[in-house]
């Protein structure tokens, strides 16, 4: 496994594959997967990560989960109900997630405090533009998860100084040109 850094200096370096993608038009739409909920995001994005917790592990089924922070204002529930379930994460903050009411997918999560919502991102109508910058709890990665490009990578949820270059990284990355 590759080393596992304490912040996230230079990752601007590190967005090649991101920067040849389009960038996404907003406002950006999505949904669950039956089409009951549907949303809109009306501004960009604060940031892309991979979260590899045994949590996201195990509430998505998959070997980790895709969280898209969304500034709150900028989230819209066009259409559809959500049901939420609260528990408390892997970094000991208390978490909701919301699920369509019909087919039970997960669409968003918020955390207690928060001014951001975590809209899952693969639940974006398009989602060829995602480039993780960041990858968070390497430490209960799958052994055989192996890593390439120049994203950061944590042991754990990097403090939210940690964070800031990562949002700055990600604002750069998407500036009109």
């Amino acid at each position: 496994m590759r080393s596992i850094p304490s912040s996230a200096e230079g990752v601007v370096g590190g967005t090649s594959a991101a920067s040849e993608r389009k960038r996404p038009s907003l406002p950006l739409n999505g949904g669950c997967a039956c089409g009951a909920i549907r949303y809109q995001i009306r501004a960009m994005p604060l940031l892309l990560y991979a979260c590899h917790c045994t949590d996201c592990q195990r509430h998505s089924g998959s070997a980790f989960s895709l969280g898209l922070p969304v500034a709150a204002p900028a989230f819209h529930i066009e259409r559809g109900r959500a049901k939420a379930w609260s528990f408390v994460g892997a970094a000991g903050i208390p978490t909701r997630f919301w699920f369509c009411d019909t087919c039970g997918g997960r669409v968003w999560g918020e955390r207690d405090g928060s001014e951001r919502v975590n809209v899952r991102a693969g639940t974006l109508d398009d989602t060829s533009w995602l480039v993780p910058l960041a990858h968070y709890f390497m430490r209960s990665a799958q052994p055989w998860q192996r890593l390439g490009g120049d994203a950061a990578e944590y042991a754990t949820l990097p403090s939210e100084t940690e964070i800031l270059p990562l949002v700055q990284a990600w604002r750069e990355l998407w500036q009109p040109n």
